[in-house]
């Protein structure tokens, strides 16, 4: 996890966090800047210029100092972690959809629902005998069994409130 200024390449990362006053992360918020969102650095930012971000289907130009307070993560950092099953990420906490296995069907399937790959996922409640798994995906709820989601292997991440 680091600034977004740091970021010397280009690529797909995740926001983990939007440091800085609260009024200034409700305003990166209303335009699309907010944890757990996904966006493509176009260029990166050289001797402290600004930078260009591809967020939900336009281009934005950030300068440097909005981007020092943007922590993200890059969607393939391979940084030890290794790929869990959607089914054994605890409540409350999140993940990054790295691959769907299984059948042809199922995964058309779970791909038509919203789990697509890079997606963030967060567990919102599991039901009292454990299935189904109840999902926040893409701003929706959404409901899975548990043998669904044991086809869906992810990187956990943390979640920033």
């Amino acid at each position: 996890m680091e600034s977004l200024a740091k970021i010397d390449s280009k690529g797909q990362y995740v926001i983990v966090n939007v440091l800085g006053e609260r009024r200034f992360a409700k305003r990166l918020a209303e335009m699309g800047v907010a944890p757990n969102s996904t966006l493509t650095v176009i260029t990166v930012s050289k001797n402290e210029s600004g930078m260009v971000i591809y967020l939900r289907g336009q281009r934005l130009a950030v300068s440097y100092s909005m981007a020092q307070s943007i922590m993200v993560k890059g969607v393939s950092e391979e940084d030890g972690e290794k790929l869990i099953s959607l089914s054994q990420v605890k409540v409350g906490n999140a993940g990054i959809v790295n691959k769907i296995i299984g059948n042809k069907a199922l995964r058309k399937r779970l791909m038509d629902m919203g789990l697509t790959k890079n997606t963030v996922v967060k567990i919102h409640q599991i039901a009292p005998l454990g299935d189904p798994i109840e999902l926040i995906v893409r701003n929706y709820k959404l409901s899975i069994r548990k043998n669904e989601a044991d086809f869906v292997l992810v990187s956990e991440m943390e979640v920033a409130e």
